[in-house]
């Protein structure tokens, strides 16, 4: 085995060299364009522990709904994490099951995620189903033992993460600490009320984004009704000091202003973890 982890080691090493020596022929010619990303490789030494937080189960009291996590939220930014070669740890509000919310689930009978091949890749594998069905409560961890922390967004965050001292306590604990803090979609409903330890909002001087007013629009329009007790966008404008922006709705849209990174929606998860993982190798 170690054998093996050796000749990897030196075929990296070489496509490395290689890499820079058509790096250098595209200084030259500047017709060559190259794309090279680390991809962490099997048995691999970790980077490091990075602590995702999801939503648990509750009912919306707007639709009576069961509501939950968004599944590209979590399994798209898994994806980018663990190629990168760290190992995530998934943990939520109140410990215990979690669910995902329907429309997210890629074998719905709505179809609305049917394309989600990612998240429906990860429900084919024992230990990913497994760690839905039981997770550690945010109570239970201790930040010192992460490089940093992602909020799984997804209709429960707007019940469950808002009004949340402990979660917002355990986010600023990484933000304070210069680790990589992270908030997508609704979870970024966190932020309109969490405050530094010397009592300004996390947000105050920040540009960041979260779940725009159009695609709460768009979403309340699908199904007939409104869907969310309030709004992020709405209520983020309202705050003094800080810069709310959005991109067009649903396009992948992340925003990092020093290690506070947010993304707009589900489809931005991805995004914000590549973000994430720049900040963590730098």
């Amino acid at each position: 085995m170690k054998t093996f982890v050796k000749q990897i080691l030196f075929m990296m090493l070489g496509i490395g060299f290689i890499a820079n020596v058509q790096a250098q022929t595209s200084q030259k010619s500047g017709n060559l364009k190259i794309v090279e990303d680390y991809v962490h490789f099997h048995g691999a030494p970790s980077k490091g522990k990075i602590l995702m937080v999801a939503s648990s189960p509750a009912i919306s009291k707007q639709t009576g709904w069961p509501i939950g996590f968004w599944a590209a939220e979590l399994t798209h930014p898994l994806h980018v994490f663990q190629e990168a070669g760290y190992e995530v740890e998934l943990v939520s509000t109140e410990g215990g099951k979690l669910e995902m919310d329907s429309y997210s689930n890629p074998l719905d009978a709505s179809g609305y995620s049917a394309h989600d091949v990612i998240t429906l890749g990860y429900m084919q594998l024992p230990w990913f189903n497994k760690m839905l069905e039981n997770t550690k409560s945010i109570k239970e961890v201790n930040a010192a033992d992460y490089v940093g922390i992602f909020l799984v967004g997804g209709q429960g965050p707007m019940y469950t993460y808002r009004n949340n001292p402990t979660l917002e306590k355990l986010f600023v604990s990484f933000y304070e600490k210069g680790k990589p803090s992270t908030a997508v979609c609704h979870s970024t409903t966190l932020l309109l009320d969490a405050k530094k330890s010397n009592g300004e909002l996390l947000v105050k001087g920040k540009t960041w984004t979260g779940f725009a007013d159009a695609e709460e629009d768009f979403a309340d329009q699908a199904v007939g009704q409104k869907i969310q007790p309030y709004r992020i966008e709405t209520e983020a404008r309202k705050i003094q000091g800080t810069t709310f922006k959005v991109a067009a709705p649903f396009s992948s849209y992340a925003i990092a202003d020093g290690n506070l990174i947010t993304g707009q929606q589900q489809n931005s998860g991805a995004a914000a973890a590549r973000l994430m993982v720049q900040q963590l190798s730098k």
